[in-house]
């Protein structure tokens, strides 16, 4: 991951969640977050594997007239 990092182009676009976030996270630099007013009770988690707690900065957030709302996070 790394490696692609350092290429030209353009930027490493990761969807979903689970064990690839988790096995990824030293290397995120942004997170979007998408939430919605529904309590659905089960799914994947954003993160799994070993505990790191990972501080990340609200920058922007977006709502709609759904009640959805859209948040990015920067690293800190």
């Amino acid at each position: 991951m790394q490696r692609l990092k350092k290429e030209e182009g353009g930027d490493i676009w990761l969807c979903g969640g689970g064990q690839l976030a988790g096995a990824l996270l030293p290397e995120i630099d942004e997170l979007i977050v998408k939430s919605y007013p529904v309590v659905a009770g089960d799914g994947i988690s954003a993160f799994t594997g070993t505990f790191r707690p990972t501080l990340f900065t609200p920058a922007r957030s977006r709502s709609f007239g759904n009640g959805a709302t859209v948040t990015w996070y920067d690293r800190t």
